[in-house]
């Protein structure tokens, strides 16, 4: 649907000073390019200033009438299709500018032509007329604006041709072209071209078909399939309806009595390859290593049936004004003052073409969709689109009508759109009519910046004439475009330059047409409100915008019309009230500004949208930097008393929040309790009442539920425990008050918090830091008694072997700095062992040699027994503990004990044993008796005898306690041994009276056997 509205998109209007009647014209960079009609065969340039001021440059001849011309601003050359005595030329000017300056000189060559020959430092202040021979008349031409290159339709084929700089000195660079590429298309006779960053639109009468070259990877036969190619494609075609000669068909005089047409087709994407138009690439360039080979994908295809009445079919059904319009990215790598045409990054690319009472327009980048549908109120003449605006013409109106490619393009560019961080408003939003402006007699029109150019003759026998409906035969066949008659005696006229107003002028004018829709038709109103944002925001997408004199102006105009969006979805009752949240983020608003917006003073029974609950509810849930006064915080609180209650305990714990009135709080919270009540509402409360100091009402809602479901209930909103400013955690005075008076609830919450991911592990360190005032570096015992908490429940093998690692840490460092905890620790080491998987049971060999320890010993007994207690379970990774454990390694029986446990979880028994004998002996017979099992019990005679046996020969009597252990030792391997094995691991030299009982021992247990 098209709506209309009576606004005001053009200004002033002047006329250009044209010495002869225009037939052709075209705008490009800041120049005018008018062609007189056939009798003038000249072409006129004029300086477009400010205002539509429009000055004369100069003018130079053609060979003959200008069928067709274009501006390519790449370049800056005007390509033209002439004609001379019935033939038709391709010609490109270039370096025209010079003929404004008072020079003379031509120099005529042809394409490709050596240039160091025809040009000299002397001649190159002079205008180049480069002559482009085809083997078929040109009948459209288009360029792209991104390179310049050059894109001409003929008779069932489209040439492509590059644009070269050829630099032929250090002070001498000029353009030239070479025919690159051809498209061969059977039975196709385009009407009109359009070309952009190698996609291609061209149009029949009634077909449309849209092309991407893509770049494909070279193969060694290159030249040879295009050499078998362009044999296959010179064969004369003799199928196809296109080219059926009617004079041909005398046998069947009564087919003249039909209408023949097919039915309308619609293709998109990789569907448009079943249009049945087959397409082969010739390749005309000189092979180097730099060629490029191209690829056809097909993008869209679509037929149309012409328009069918009473009195028959409409002879001016024709498919006209096909245009590809590219937008650029903007703020990229490019700076503003580095940019130049061939660096811009192409951003999307729309497609726009018509029917003389539709239009269509398409996205055809990263996705190929119709975005708009356009219907005319009268038959269109010429339609030319921009980024703002689709401006048409039909026989007695310029009609200006708002196109969506801003609002396509900003979901190419930015991912964020269409989230609760930015919005923008929908493709598919109607397109409207901003103004009918009457002429008498349109004929032509073009585009350039803020510029439109619009030719009228006015010939009322010649409007009555097109006016009638004829009948006519549609056939496939096509002749070379059929241009508007140009009569000599066609009187009234004229050129004209209307300047559309400055965007922020319109946008204005759009806001103060929507209030008028503002309390009669919402629907209206956020519908001109988006039109007015779009026109601003296709002004910001406009690669200039960068060095405009209005781009503070328009920074600020796109900042309030996001304000004005947010105002439409939170007053009215809309499906998409959640849009205010984005727009209000994009306004850069205030929540304290949005409220003055938005909520009357003293009007306690007004009534609050979705809209507005949406945008409050985020806000104050997310960790801004704002706090709310006590006004506009106790304004909050109604708000949501009145349209949301359930949300209030969660509103409350909001930073935003902290200079609310806790008495006012706590007396909704009560009415809420009495409907809905809640652990998180009681948690509220209790928090409201430490605000207040109400010490007695504080402990009467802690004691409303057990430890076990309080500590749950934070995970509801754990806001109150820890907020953030700036991005910094800050613990709330609840948690204050529970690591003074309850820290078991604390640690507790806070495991509740991790496990249901409210709180990562960084982050609860942070807080415990904070919150027990330690610097960066120092680890509070709370914290501690997290980690541990955080061990008996954790499952993420990750994040346990983290904290293996963390909690071993902290006690080697306690240990060997000798520093106590400044706090009870939460958890003995039995309460761990009892708890906790992670914890082990301390094996008897380590309290073995733990019982011989020195005194100071005893200070750091949790620690240590903690410690040993972890290296006696299984979980932590040893290899990756033991530059931890690094600092204890010399730390008499403590250093021992973690030595041999390392060792042992190493499977380092040998090395284990030999510590154990050289600091304590006395535990190595209770290691081997704990340790020596099943595969490694041969140690006992592998090892432990032989070193025991060694050292007891070295010391003799004096060491008792080897003696003790060798005699231990012999009585568990008699028992394991064979008696020829184990008289064969005794000493030569030992004392027979020493071993011959364990001889005995073992010899009789062989007998009972």
């Amino acid at each position: 649907m098209v709506r209309l509205y009576n606004l005001h998109p053009f200004g002033s209007q002047r006329v250009v000073p044209c010495e002869r009647e225009p037939a052709r014209f075209c705008c490009g960079r800041d120049v005018l390019f008018v062609a007189g009609t056939a009798a003038s065969c000249r072409v006129e340039a004029f300086a477009l200033g400010d205002q539509g001021r429009c000055e004369p440059l100069g003018s130079f001849a053609t060979l003959g009438p200008v069928l067709r011309m274009a501006h390519s601003q790449a370049g800056d050359y005007l390509v033209t299709i002439e004609e001379k005595s019935k033939a038709t030329f391709l010609r490109a000017y270039t370096n025209w500018r010079c003929m404004s300056a008072g020079s003379s000189r031509v120099c005529v060559r042809m394409v490709g032509h050596k240039m160091e020959e025809s040009y000299s430092e002397t001649l190159k202040e002079q205008m180049s007329i480069v002559e482009m021979p085809l083997s078929d008349p040109p009948l459209c031409i288009s360029c792209c604006p991104v390179n310049g290159d050059l894109l001409v339709g003929c008779r069932n084929k489209i040439v492509m041709f590059c644009l070269k700089y050829l630099v032929i000195n250090q002070n001498l660079t000029v353009l030239d072209f070479e025919r690159s590429l051809i498209l061969h298309i059977d039975n196709f006779i385009p009407a009109e071209v359009a070309f952009c960053a190698r996609h291609i639109a061209v149009t029949t009468e009634l077909d449309v078909l849209i092309l991407k070259l893509e770049l494909v990877e070279q193969s060694g036969d290159r030249t040879e399939q295009c050499a078998h190619n362009i044999s296959a494609l010179e064969k004369p075609v003799d199928g196809g309806v296109r080219d059926e000669d009617p004079s041909s068909h005398t046998s069947q005089p009564e087919l003249d009595e039909f209408i023949i047409c097919q039915k309308p087709v619609e293709l998109l994407g990789e569907e448009s390859k079943l249009c049945e138009i087959p397409i082969t690439l010739e390749s005309t360039e000189l092979p180097t290593e730099d060629t490029k080979r191209f690829q056809v994908r097909y993008l869209l295809f679509r037929r149309f049936t012409p328009d069918q009445s009473p009195f028959g079919f409409c002879e001016e059904t024709k498919l006209h004004s096909v245009q590809l319009l590219p937008v650029y990215r903007t703020g990229g790598s490019v700076t503003a003052h580095e940019e130049t045409e061939s660096e811009r990054e192409l951003l999307s690319l729309f497609c726009f073409f018509s029917l003389p009472h539709v239009g269509y327009l398409y996205s055809v980048g990263k996705l190929v969709e119709l975005i708009s549908t356009y219907q005319y109120s009268e038959k269109s003449e010429q339609a030319v689109l921009t980024p703002q605006f689709l401006h048409v013409i039909t026989s007695e109106k310029l009609q200006c009508f708002t196109v969506r490619c801003s609002a396509a393009a900003a979901r190419d560019e930015d991912p964020y759109i269409d989230t609760t961080v930015k919005a923008c408003p929908p493709v598919a939003l109607d397109v409207c009519t901003l103004r009918m402006q009457l002429f008498i007699g349109p004929r032509a029109i073009c585009h350039f910046k803020n510029h439109i150019i619009l030719l009228t003759k006015a010939d009322s026998e010649d409007i009555t004439e097109r006016r009638k409906p004829t009948r006519r035969m549609l056939s496939r066949k096509a002749d070379s475009i059929k241009s508007r008659t140009n009569s000599e005696s066609e009187p009234g006229w004229n050129l004209y330059i209307i300047n559309t107003v400055s965007t922020i002028q319109l946008y204005r004018e759009m806001v103060d047409y929507s209030r008028t829709y503002e309390n009669v038709k919402t629907e209206s109103c956020i519908h001109l409100l988006s039109e007015a944002h779009l026109l601003v925001r296709a002004a910001m997408m406009d690669p200039s915008f960068l060095k405009s004199d209005e781009k503070e102006e328009l920074l600020r105009a796109f900042r309030e019309s996001c304000a004005f969006l947010g105002d439409c979805y939170s007053r009215f009752d809309t499906k998409d009230y959640h849009l205010a949240l984005p727009y209000y983020r994009m306004s850069g608003l205030s929540m304290t500004e949005v409220l003055k917006r938005l909520v009357s003073e003293g009007d306690e029974i007004q009534t609050y949208e979705r809209g507005l609950i949406f945008y409050l509810t985020h806000s104050l849930n997310e960790d801004l930097n704002e706090e709310l006064s006590k006004e506009s915080a106790n304004k909050v609180l109604h708000i949501f008393c009145v349209a949301d209650p359930v949300q209030l305990p969660h509103i409350l714990c909001s930073p935003c929040m902290t200079n609310v009135c806790p008495l006012t709080a706590v007396k909704y919270l009560q009415k809420v309790e009495k409907m809905m009540p809640s652990v998180v509402l009681t948690l509220t409360k209790a928090f409201m009442a430490l605000k207040m100091g109400d010490l007695m009402m504080y402990e009467h809602e802690m004691d409303s539920y057990k430890e076990t479901i309080l500590a749950c209930g934070f995970i509801g909103q754990p806001k109150l425990l820890r907020q953030r400013k700036e991005g910094i955690v800050i613990p709330t005075e609840f948690a204050v008050h529970l690591k003074e008076m309850q820290p078991g609830l604390l640690v507790a919450a806070t495991v509740a918090l991790h496990e249901n991911n409210k709180i990562e592990l960084e982050e609860a360190d942070t807080f415990f830091k904070v919150l027990c005032s330690n610097s960066e570096n120092t680890v509070p015992q709370l914290l501690v008694d997290f980690w541990e908490a955080l061990l008996v429940v954790c499952s993420q093998e990750e994040i346990l072997q983290e904290l293996l690692l963390r909690v071993t840490s902290q006690y080697v460092w306690r240990i060997s700095k000798q520093q106590l905890p400044e706090t009870k620790p939460l958890k003995t080491t039995e309460d761990l062992i009892n708890s906790c998987n992670h914890f082990g049971l301390i094996f008897p060999w380590v309290t073995s040699i733990m019982s011989m320890g020195t005194p100071s010993d005893k200070d750091y007994h949790e620690d240590i027994s903690k410690l040993q207690s972890l290296l006696c379970s299984q979980s932590i990774d040893i290899a990756s503990a033991l530059p931890v454990l690094e600092p204890l390694a010399e730390a008499g029986d403590v250093g021992l004990t973690i030595r041999v446990l390392c060792s042992t979880r190493l499977g380092k028994y040998e090395e284990a044993i030999e510590q154990l004998l050289e600091k304590c002996p006395d535990a190595a017979v209770s290691y081997a008796q704990h340790e020596l099992k099943d595969d490694n019990r041969a140690l006992w005679w592998n090892k432990l005898l032989p070193e025991l046996c060694k050292r007891a020969r070295l010391t003799g009597n004096d060491c008792p306690v080897l003696i003790s252990s060798l005699k231990e030792t012999l009585s568990v391997v008699a028992m394991e041994l064979e008696l020829r094995d184990f008289l064969s691991l005794l000493p030569e030299d030992g004392t027979a009276a020493f071993f011959l009982p364990h001889l005995l021992h073992c010899s009789q247990r062989k007998l009972l056997t």
